[in-house]
C-alpha cells in the first residue's frame, strides 16, 4: 500500500517526501515510513531515535548538528506549519555552506530528510507546531554543535516578516558556519 514520491533537491542528499493520502468522509490514512520505499528512493538510512517538540509561533530551532556523531533527519509537521532549513556543513562537498528551505505542514504532509553532515534548524509559521522527526544517530549532548541563524554567510532567508525570532539561549551562542567547519575539519584529523 505503500506510495511516496521522493523528489532529490539541488543540494546532493537532500530530499522532499510526500506520501499517498487515502482520505474519505471518516479522515485520512498515510504511511509515514516505509524502509523499503524510502530505501528503493535512495534513501538508504537506518533510523534509532524519533523525537518530538512543540513550539510557538516565531520560534526558531537551530541551526544544530552533532561533530562526531551525525544525525540523519527525517522531520515532519504533526499540527501547523513550519520553515524547515538544512545547510551543508560537509567539508568537501561542492555545496559547502548552500542551504534548502521547505514548508512542512499538518496539511502538506511532506517530509524532509536531511542527511548527516547538514545543520538543521526550523522557524515556526502557525500559532504552535507540532514537529516531528527520526535521526540516525543517538543524540550526544556533549557533541552538540550548531551555526548562528542569521550567520552572513549562509545568508538563510528566513521567513520572519521583519519580526525577530524567538531563540533559546544556546541558539543565541552559536557561532558562524567557518567555525563550525574549522573544528569539524579537526575532529576528523583525530578521528
Amino acid at each position: 500500500m505503500s506510495g511516496f514520491q521522493i523528489h532529490p533537491l539541488t543540494i546532493p542528499g537532500l530530499m522532499v517526501i510526500e506520501p499517498a493520502v487515502f482520505g474519505d468522509e471518516r479522515g485520512y490514512f498515510m504511511e509515514t515510513y516505509n524502509g523499503r520505499a524510502f530505501n528503493e528512493g535512495g534513501i538508504d538510512a537506518v533510523f534509532v531515535q524519533d523525537n518530538q517538540s512543540m513550539s510557538k509561533k516565531g520560534v526558531l530551532r537551530g541551526l544544530h548538528f552533532q561533530y562526531r556523531y551525525p544525525q540523519g533527519k527525517l522531520v515532519r509537521v504533526l499540527m501547523g506549519e513550519v520553515f524547515d532549513v538544512a545547510v551543508d556543513i560537509r567539508p568537501d562537498s561542492p555545496t559547502l555552506g548552500r542551504w534548502a528551505g521547505v514548508r512542512l505542514s499538518s496539511e502538506n504532509k511532506k517530509q524532509f530528510y536531511v542527511p548527516p553532515g547538514f545543520a538543521h534548524g526550523f522557524l515556526v509559521m502557525s500559532d504552535e507546531a507540532v514537529f516531528a522527526y527520526k535521526c540516525t544517530e543517538y543524540y550526544h549532548p556533549e557533541d552538540e554543535g550548531g551555526i548562528a541563524w542569521d550567520d552572513p554567510s549562509v545568508r538563510v532567508q528566513w521567513p520572519l516578516g521583519g519580526k525577530s525570532p524567538v531563540l533559546s539561549e544556546k541558539d543565541r551562542q552559536w557561532s558562524t558556519l567557518e567555525d563550525a567547519i574549522d573544528r569539524l575539519k579537526a575532529e576528523g584529523e583525530q578521528a
